[in-house]
């Protein structure tokens, strides 16, 4: 007998979790530099051969992209809720446990000639009724998760992306400020000589000095942007702060002719708006299972007896509740205001997402307009800046001219290099909110293999 419940006892432990301690982390993981990150590429699809980012050559903005969704930490804190998501459709889908009593009642006297004893195992069936409708809502509730990080994904390719963009116009920017400096340092190099020689009065170099130090404002303007484009850079991509490298110049993102079939199809493409979709069947399921879950509690099962006249009895044994004052009207009633409210938040998200759409198709034809009338205008500027120094070479312009000339110039040129910035980062835009050219499977799990 003893062996008996030692086995009994020792099946019901196998598969048992144990502990076992996780330690909090001591110090910081930043990588130092590119070759400490994440460079492999899961496949897509599965089984295809993993790629790898090639760090040895200036990075493109597309892989800068992709290395901001292998390593950027607040990605990696996002494993929890998808562990979560899962553990807690696991549970759901498991069938409740039987119940089993036992009562025995010692003989102290009386005709009876033994103890009394009986044995009863029920089972929920109130937990049955409602498990397929609770099992689809935790499904749903799960995908739900890994398509909201799968738009995390792409939120954070996109900002990784435009940072990268900022940060190549912004060095061309810095570059065409600092050799508009150098003629300015040049001009007035020039200017106080003349003055010491007699040749001018100061009045010639004040608008100079003027000029100098606007120009040293723009300039330490544009190297402050670029220090804090690249401090978040380096936060996306998981790098110690002060990390460079080479960025490649960005192409001009290539989009279709016609993007009407991408706007249409964004309710299956788009996983922010996936997730809604996901969440509002998670609620519809609940709201089912909340409907079913009206039926009282009810456990039913079999009952073995014996008295103590050694008299034996089996028959069923059912416990229940009486719905006088709960019938699960609560349950409903918030399964179905939160089924309207997700129903109102999809709507609205979509709503927002053509417009952002319709939006940006206007911004970028009217941005493709303004860069060729401001490149036309630099290109002017440029060749009368040239000639106003031919011109002042041979003494034919004083120098306040020649500087007017030259900020002309400098300033036709920035507005090209930000016209240019605007329609990168808008076409960046446009292809995170079409869903061109990004992968459709969570890249930080390449093992998951499904599908959005």
């Amino acid at each position: 007998m003893k062996c008996a419940v030692l086995l009994a006892i020792a099946q019901l432990g196998v598969g048992c979790a144990t502990y076992h301690p996780l330690p909090l982390p001591t110090v910081p993981h930043l990588a130092t530099g590119l070759d400490q990150l994440d460079l492999t590429i899961p496949a897509v699809p599965a089984g295809a051969p993993a790629g790898r980012v090639d760090i040895s050559r200036p990075l493109e903005v597309d892989q800068i992209g992709l290395l901001a969704i292998l390593n950027d930490p607040e990605l990696r804190a996002q494993r929890g809720e998808r562990g979560l998501a899962e553990a807690t459709q696991r549970q759901t889908s498991l069938l409740p446990n039987p119940s089993v009593s036992i009562n025995w009642e010692a003989l102290l006297g009386g005709p009876g000639t033994q103890p009394a004893w009986s044995v009863a195992m029920t089972e929920d069936i109130t937990a049955l009724i409602t498990y397929r409708r609770r099992v689809r809502a935790a499904r749903a509730q799960t995908a739900q998760v890994k398509a909201n990080q799968l738009w995390a994904q792409w939120q954070v390719a996109q900002n990784a992306r435009v940072l990268a963009l900022n940060a190549y116009w912004g060095d061309q920017s810095i570059q065409l400020a600092s050799r508009e400096q150098q003629l300015i340092e040049s001009d007035v190099s020039a200017v106080r000589a003349a003055v010491a020689a007699g040749n001018l009065d100061y009045t010639a170099l004040a608008p100079l000095l003027a000029t100098e130090a606007t120009l040293d404002q723009s300039l330490i303007a544009l190297q402050s942007a670029r220090e804090n484009t690249w401090k978040e850079l380096d936060g996306l991509l998981g790098l110690a702060p002060g990390v460079r490298f080479a960025i490649a110049p960005p192409p001009e993102v290539s989009m279709p002719a016609d993007l009407e079939p991408l706007i249409e199809s964004l309710p299956r493409r788009r996983p922010d708006l996936v997730a809604l979709q996901l969440g509002y069947h998670s609620a519809d399921e609940s709201l089912r299972a909340a409907i079913l879950g009206q039926f009282p509690a009810f456990a039913l099962g079999p009952i073995w007896e014996q008295d103590t006249t050694n008299i034996r009895s089996l028959g069923p044994t059912a416990t229940f509740e009486v719905p006088l004052f709960n019938r699960n009207q609560a349950q409903v009633a918030q399964a179905r205001a939160t089924r309207l409210m997700l129903r109102d938040q999809y709507q609205a998200r979509l709503d927002t997402a053509v417009g952002e759409v319709r939006a940006l198709q206007s911004f970028l034809a009217r941005t493709r307009t303004d860069i060729t009338r401001a490149s036309a205008a630099a290109d002017s500027s440029g060749q009368l800046a040239d000639a106003a120094r031919d011109a002042y070479r041979q003494g034919n312009l004083d120098q306040r001219s020649l500087t007017d000339y030259e900020n002309a110039a400098l300033e036709r040129r920035l507005e090209a290099v930000a016209l240019r910035r605007s329609l990168a980062e808008a076409q960046v835009s446009l292809t995170v909110l079409l869903g061109i050219g990004l992968p459709q499977t969570t890249l930080i799990y390449p093992d998951d293999g499904v599908k959005r």
